[in-house]
């Protein structure tokens, strides 16, 4: 399995859906499962950005930790970021965007080290723990509150 480091507010928002790419200073030719891994730091800067606000930041979400896997998704395409860029307010002008489907955020983060600067390969035993917990039936307070 292959993953990113992601640093805050960023991953959650991609863990919570709210953004379906990661920018990133170079392309790749991957195609398909990504783990979401947040990095160790907090970009700042973007944490009081109207788009950040307007989609729920909240530092108290367990999404919002650091230094844990957090989702998985599905990278689908990498735009070149290019003239003819249609990716939306969350890309950054002058970096690849990393086009993310079918984001599942992991029931609660598993504590990793992780690596900033593209693609890095998760350890078996993480992945193996990744797929367990996307395999787990919800637990009875889980069902109740998505009903």
């Amino acid at each position: 399995m292959q993953a990113i480091s992601v640093r805050q507010p960023y991953a959650w928002a991609v863990a919570r859906g709210h953004r379906r790419l990661s920018n990133q200073p170079e392309p790749t030719s991957y195609r398909g499962t990504l783990l979401i891994h947040a990095a160790m730091r907090v970009d700042l800067d973007s944490c009081g950005l109207p788009r950040v606000r307007a989609a729920g930041w909240d530092p108290s979400d367990p999404l919002a930790t650091l230094g844990a896997a957090i989702a998985v998704a599905e990278l689908t395409d990498v735009c070149d970021g290019g003239s003819a860029c249609a990716c939306g307010e969350w890309a950054k002008p002058g970096e690849c965007h990393w086009r993310l489907e079918g984001v599942r955020p992991l029931r609660r983060p598993i504590v990793a080290l992780g690596r900033q600067g593209g693609l890095w390969t998760v350890q078996p035993s993480l992945a193996a723990e990744v797929k367990a917990m996307l395999l787990e039936p919800p637990s009875h307070r889980e069902r109740v509150l998505t009903t």
